[in-house]
């Protein structure tokens, strides 16, 4: 094995990511060594490539970033076990602290301890990526490198989609982004009713429906009630989860819901957004944040949805390889794209 890796890294406080040559990082006893072969190309890198305020208050210059991957372990510390070199996996990018209550109770996606990798911590953009042995995730042969490389964005999205009860219920969706598509597939998958997602992008809808059997509706053209009365649905939506972070959404969304409605919210509003809590307190709604994946049962949901039937493959829309990387986040940017996935060969 080489000691000189590539790595995509964010050297210069302006916009763009840089191609920069690194060692191969050397592991600790409680890590391994993953052989990169495919990452995809999360929201967060395009904040972190435009360099925006949040990005620069938060990525040190210097960081290797990406965090969606799949490879094989090539390098395993010396107190690792259940774990074999040319296992193939992917992995939870959040490193979690260890002595908060939330991760002395085995609530570790609640730790605020975390640190992300790519964002905090050298990142999966790059041919060799240091992990701890507790984040790996152990690929079945069922699921490629492909599938494994967008695991983390389709755990949002199955972490979001199975805060509430789903079965016979109606759905709706705000944002047809890549996460708000696989979490409407999900909520099909686990039997919801009528699952109605929502965008003003033609192009992301038109995603939504070749992804999942859903309704898109584009609110720039078409009336959401006039929608709900031609499913039938005289009281509005069971279930809501916001995925934009657009606060236009959310308000037509808690207008949209039941009496007693639930929503997840996995969307990020820019700042601070006016919210009538009044509407939501006499319509008796439950709202549920939702950050990252529950460690580690959306990953064992979201592989046994795999196994038995859930397809979100064709979500996937573009591929590179890493030298075409600009190109992959020239589409990413462009809002006409689902995932975008980088091949690291």
């Amino acid at each position: 094995m080489t000691n000189q890796m590539k790595t995509l890294a964010k050297l210069r406080a302006e916009p763009g990511l840089w191609m920069d040559p690194r060692p191969v990082p050397e592991i600790g006893p409680d890590d391994v060594l993953i052989r990169i072969r495919k990452t995809g190309i999360c929201g967060t890198d395009i904040h972190i490539w435009n360099w925006d305020d949040w990005a620069a208050r938060t990525v040190p210059l210097g960081l290797v970033t990406g965090h969606e991957f799949a490879g094989e372990i090539v390098e395993i510390g010396r107190n690792v076990e259940g774990l074999s070199i040319g296992q193939r996996c992917s992995g939870e990018g959040h490193l979690i602290g260890k002595t908060s209550r939330q991760s002395r109770a085995g609530k570790f996606h609640l730790d605020p301890a975390t640190r992300g990798i790519g964002v905090n911590e050298q990142g999966a953009f790059a041919q060799y990526l240091r992990l701890p042995a507790f984040n790996v995730v152990p690929l079945p042969d069922e699921i490629d490198d492909e599938i494994g490389a967008i695991l983390d964005p389709l755990g949002n999205a199955v972490h979001t989609a199975l805060s509430f009860d789903l079965v016979g219920e109606d759905v709706l969706i705000t944002g047809a982004g890549p996460i708000g598509i696989m979490a409407a597939a999900v909520a099909r998958h686990v039997g919801a009713r009528h699952v109605v997602i929502t965008d003003v992008n033609p192009d992301r809808l038109a995603l939504a429906a070749e992804v999942a059997d859903v309704i898109p509706v584009n609110v720039a053209t078409e009336d959401l009630k006039a929608v709900e009365s031609r499913l039938k649905m005289t009281q509005g939506f069971d279930v809501g989860m916001e995925m934009s972070g657009n606060q236009a959404a959310l308000d037509q969304m808690v207008e949209a819901m039941v009496m007693g409605g639930r929503i997840a919210m996995l969307g990020i509003p820019p700042g601070k957004s006016p919210v009538d809590w009044s509407r939501i307190v006499f319509k008796a709604i439950t709202i549920k944040g939702v950050y990252g994946r529950e460690i580690f049962e959306t990953w064992y949901k979201m592989i046994a949805m795999l196994e038995n039937g859930l397809d979100v493959r064709r979500v996937i829309t573009h591929r590179y390889t890493v030298d075409e990387f600009r190109d992959g986040f020239e589409v990413m940017r462009s809002g006409r794209s689902g995932k975008v996935v980088l091949d690291w060969g």
